[in-house]
């Protein structure tokens, strides 16, 4: 039937069901952009830094090690000053945390959260970057009695933040543990235990309203442990899948090929059913155990390596997730450091990717993603001497290097390249070196009686090279760091943003523009 043949009142209904398709469509892509405007230009991993650690370094020595580390954004689980100092002008990014048990005084108190935001951010802001500051962790589950106080103790600092002129940069939300989520897969399914909406509902509020993310601390791990035989081990570690091991929300047809992936969507459905669809997903915590007790068997270096360099490969791949392919959340591994003084299992003691005295735990395999962690490529690690170490002792591990241990140690006889210097530790970290590289750099491979250390730093000097560089093409010593874009990056990636959300609004506007000019030109022959 022609327009104009059809009745006034058609033609307006026609008219308002375009108008709100086109807003449906508008409201979507506006609700995405906000979500990536709470982000930082790129998707990043961070990393936690606990202390529950013997002999912790100082910290300038920490933030030399992450600095060594290409580390850009860290959580702390304080704020302690000292580390705040250290990070200062290292643009480093930090969040900072409110310890549960100073909830019930920064909830009960604006002056009280007025004096910690003058203490522990107006102090150091801006020459020390906090991007964050995450109010207790995992209240809900950890220390339910302080529930009531959670959204208090955010506004309150929130308020604070406001009257120094800070709440348009730097963020405040709280961590949340995964479980608070019921029924989380398939994520379509998802929600929030409901026992928790009356914390819940005001906190999303506040973070829509605030431009935050939602924090949650997500361990594919605990669901693989706790779900074995349902949930199976390549998905909670990233491994490439066959499509029939792939897990199938049968609500949406979306296809999941790791459980991270299925926990940052289940969030999302979560806030869904509340109704706030422009909160972002920050993934506060995840990583897995390097070693464990009889009933951990699953925690092993090479599944902590398998996952976390898996994991840190897929947030630098802006990959994405199956209901949000567009929006890439930013992930904190957890952690830097083994806390030794955590108390059992024995797990709980072994999330760390180094030893207290910066030795790696294990090497991660993420070459090609960028240069998060100077350790991630095993094509650029040595072994050398440890620094205090007595020359009897190294005599004793270079003899057996040279000896037993069929190091090649030619290099370092009188007249060849490497025996300058003549010194007991110039001559025992070559053979060092020699012995790790022969052995695949293998775990365990560098330690000599713990007189030994791997590096990411060429030792090599002069026309001495060592043998780990022998192996390194000039293409491979480059340095790029895709983790921390520059300004000019930056500007062009918000640029890109503001352009697709203007393009998009362009279309939908042109389809608009169409639709009326089509009706204005056929209503006077209606009116007729």
């Amino acid at each position: 039937m022609a327009l104009s043949k059809l009745p006034l009142s058609t033609i307006f209904f026609l008219l308002y069901t375009s108008l709100f398709t086109i807003s449906q469509a508008l409201s979507s892509k506006i609700a995405v952009a906000q979500i990536k405007d709470q982000q930082d230009n790129e998707p990043f991993v961070g990393i936690n830094i606990g202390v529950d650690v013997s002999n912790l370094m100082s910290a300038t020595e920490l933030v030399s090690l992450l600095q060594f580390q290409k580390v850009t954004h860290i959580r702390l689980f304080d704020a302690d000053p000292d580390m705040l100092k250290a990070l200062a002008k290292t643009k480093i990014r930090v969040i900072i945390s409110v310890p549960n048990n100073q909830l019930l005084a920064i909830g009960s108190s604006n002056a009280t959260a007025a004096s910690w935001i003058g203490k522990n951010v107006v102090a150091y802001y801006p020459q020390t970057v906090i991007s964050a500051i995450a109010v207790g962790d995992e209240v809900l589950t950890t220390v339910p009695s302080s529930a009531p106080l959670l959204v208090p103790a955010i506004e309150s600092l929130y308020s604070a933040l406001v009257a120094a002129n800070l709440h348009n940069l730097i963020k405040i939300s709280t961590p949340h543990s995964a479980s608070i989520i019921l029924d989380p897969f398939p994520p379509s399914q998802a929600f929030f235990n409901q026992s928790w909406s009356s914390v819940m509902q005001p906190l999303l509020q506040f973070l829509s309203k605030t431009g935050s993310p939602l924090m949650m601390n997500l361990y594919p791990y605990y669901v693989f442990m706790q779900n074995k035989g349902v949930v199976p081990l390549e998905n909670s570690l990233f491994k490439p899948l066959t499509p029939s091991k792939e897990m199938v929300d049968p609500n949406t047809l979306l296809h999941y090929t790791n459980v991270l992936d299925a926990m940052v969507d289940a969030a999302y459905y979560s806030m869904k059913n509340f109704n706030f669809t422009d909160v972002a997903v920050l993934v506060t915590e995840s990583g897995w155990p390097s070693k464990g007790d009889s009933k951990e068997p699953y925690a092993t270096i090479d599944n902590a390596d398998t996952y976390n360099s898996n994991m840190i490969k897929h947030v630098l791949d802006r990959s994405g997730t199956p209901l949000h392919p567009e929006i890439t959340s930013s992930v904190y591994l957890y952690e830097l450091f083994n806390e030794d003084l955590r108390s059992p299992p024995v797990s709980e003691a072994n999330w760390g990717l180094f030893y207290a005295n910066a030795t790696p735990v294990y090497l991660l395999h993420v070459s090609g993603s960028g240069t998060f962690l100077a350790n991630d490529t095993t094509n650029q690690t040595y072994c050398i001497v440890m620094d205090g170490v007595d020359s009897k002792t190294l005599q004793a591990a270079l003899d057996w290097a040279c000896g037993p241990g069929q190091a090649n140690c030619s290099e370092i006889q009188p007249g060849e390249n490497c025996y300058q210097p003549n010194n007991v530790k110039n001559h025992a970290s070559y053979a060092f070196d020699s012995y790790y590289q022969k052995e695949g750099r293998a775990a365990g491979s560098c330690d000599f009686k713990g007189v030994a250390m791997i590096t990411t730093t060429d030792p090599s000097h002069g026309s001495c090279i060592f043998p780990g560089s022998k192996k390194i093409t000039n293409k491979t010593r480059t340095v790029v760091n895709t983790t921390t874009p520059s300004n000019a990056a930056g500007g062009s990636r918000l640029i890109s943003f503001r352009s697709s959300r203007i393009s998009a609004m362009d279309k939908a506007l042109q389809a608009f523009l169409t639709i009326i000019f089509s009706i204005l030109l056929h209503i006077p022959f209606v009116v007729s």
